[in-house]
């Protein structure tokens, strides 16, 4: 139950920082802003692969950046 908090919380906090960092409006709700950081999250997750779970700085910045690169994703396919 915790994990699942936990990544509600995480999935927010990257979320919130990839939409400030990207360069226009991007209009989201709450849960959209939270789906969009776990999404940027596996995204990072699967490039990077590097298979640890523990926290760390680098792997929050790959976080925004994989969130960054859905909103863009999400804009060039007309998604949002």
């Amino acid at each position: 139950m915790l994990n699942i908090i936990g990544a509600i919380i995480s999935g927010l906090i990257i979320g919130v920082l990839a939409r400030f960092f990207y360069p226009g409006a991007v209009h989201m709700n709450w849960i959209a802003t939270i789906l969009l950081g776990i999404g940027g999250s596996l995204v990072a997750g699967l490039v990077t692969s590097r298979g640890s779970r523990d926290f760390s700085r680098a792997g929050c910045l790959a976080s925004v950046i994989g969130a960054i690169v859905l909103i863009f994703l999400g804009r060039v396919l007309g998604i949002g």
